[in-house]
């Protein structure tokens, strides 16, 4: 069954071609009726011409002074040999004299200067065709002028004309019939192309996303180039996909692990101190297990992201002045002195909620392992045409040599006896690449804790 909407290429390319050319045929058979009609009267007016001359140069001035002509009838005959015509005549003397003929038959006023003249007319209700044709015959002395007026029905016209009607139709039929033809076939192996593209998809294993190398005409290579990118974007989704569902799984199994022991601990418990102790470490599990499903979640939207970012500009301080105060309760409980420095406005183009994420994930990171009593200080500032972007603790920081692997995923510096995921850092590095900015890790103030630094170009 034929999808709604989904049409033939070929049929509807035959469609314009026969639409286009009966059009075209309409006008050149019009044009062509005319040809012929001219075509058929000249051909037959040379016979009424010739005809006309024929009588013409029997007619003599007799001695009494007026016309007599001998009608050749041999010329007459001319005019009905081609086909079932009747010829009619009239031979007339100076004006107002009728020497012979059909008396009624129609006359034709000539110009001035013109000796035949041709006209389309009726006679006993057919119509003719009349040529008249004006002479003079000599005395001696003097000329008496005559006109010679011959008509022949219009039958054989009207065939040859017919004729070449007819036959002008029937070669515009074969050149429509043989374009017709030659637009099918030209069609079915231009499109050869398409269903080896179609074949080659259809061959694919659902696996295989690798770039088609088809060979198609330039006029396809868009749409070549079109797939091969989605499939291109769909790898990129289905490895995202297939990164968050291992990462979750390995990450996952951990602290799954401990709730269901602790269960298990809770269930033969003997007192209720026993009992609560474990609800409260699963408890904890479940927590870091959130956690960590959220912050597996938030890198699945940073690599969707990647592939799709609507960049807008964004104020760098506003944002990061949010983010302090939304955190600034949960720094108070903890016992953590959290600040920030910054003044007016400092755009960048930027994906508003990815800098969100980015800013939790490095005031979270602070608030985690900078210890009780730390002084934790958000700053923006604008050095050159970058916005920089600071997160600076006084805590016992990271090892030198360690700062490079706390930007890898689950990486945790050495400090494992804290809750982190180790996607804190890694979080932030991948939304900073993202926005072509770039993150550093250095001591603090004083040598002492760490700061970390996010480089931004400021939007222009």
């Amino acid at each position: 069954m034929t999808p709604a909407g989904v049409y033939s290429l070929r049929r509807r390319l035959l469609a314009w071609l026969l639409i286009a050319t009966a059009v075209i045929g309409t006008i050149a058979m019009a044009d062509t009726w005319d040809e012929a009609v001219d075509t058929a009267n000249e051909v037959s007016d040379r016979v009424l011409a010739g005809s006309a001359l024929a009588i013409a140069e029997r007619v003599i001035v007799a001695e009494n002074g007026s016309l007599e002509v001998d009608i050749p009838y041999v010329a007459l005959e001319m005019l009905t040999s081609a086909a079932q015509d009747r010829v009619f005549y009239r031979v007339d003397g100076p004006p107002g004299t009728f020497i012979t003929g059909y008396q009624n038959l129609p006359s034709i006023p000539r110009r001035e200067g013109q000796a035949a003249a041709f006209e389309n007319a009726a006679f006993r209700g057919e119509p003719i065709r009349v040529a008249s044709l004006a002479r003079s015959a000599s005395t001696g002395i003097r000329s008496v002028p005559f006109t010679v007026t011959v008509a022949e029905t219009t039958i054989a016209r009207q065939q040859l004309t017919r004729t070449i009607l007819i036959r002008s139709a029937l070669r515009l039929l074969f050149m429509i019939a043989g374009a017709a033809v030659i637009v099918w076939v030209a069609v079915t192996l231009s499109l050869r192309p398409l269903y080896r593209f179609s074949e080659a998809i259809a061959e694919r294993s659902p696996d295989d996303l690798h770039p088609i190398r088809q060979r198609v005409p330039s006029e396809v290579q868009g749409l070549v180039d079109t797939v091969n990118s989605f499939m291109v974007r769909l790898e990129g989704a289905l490895e995202a996909l297939r990164h968050f569902t291992g990462n979750a799984s390995h990450q996952l199994r951990t602290p799954l692990a401990i709730i269901r022991t602790q269960l298990a601990l809770a269930d033969r418990a003997v007192t209720l101190d026993q009992a609560r102790a474990a609800a409260r470490k699963a408890d904890e599990a479940v927590g870091d297990a959130e956690r960590l499903l959220a912050q597996l979640l938030l890198m699945a939207k940073i690599d969707a992201a990647t592939r799709a970012a609507s960049m807008q500009p964004v104020d760098l301080v506003g944002l990061a002045r949010s983010a302090t105060a939304d955190h600034v309760p949960q720094a108070s409980e903890a016992g953590l002195d959290l600040g920030f420095e910054g003044d007016g406005e400092l755009s960048v183009l930027a994906e508003p909620l990815l800098i969100v994420e980015l800013l939790k994930n490095l005031i979270n990171n602070a608030l985690l392992y900078a210890g009780s009593g730390a002084e934790i200080t958000v700053r923006v500032r604008r050095v050159d045409q970058s916005a920089v972007l600071e997160v600076e603790d006084d805590g016992p920081g990271i090892a030198t040599d360690k700062r490079a692997a706390v930007l890898r995923r689950f990486e945790r510096g050495g400090r494992s006896d804290l809750s982190g995921t180790g996607l804190g850092l890694p979080i932030v590095e991948e939304i900073a690449r993202l926005h072509g900015a770039a993150v550093t890790l250095s001591e603090g103030s004083g040598g002492k804790g760490l700061k970390v630094t996010v480089a931004f170009l400021v939007a222009s």
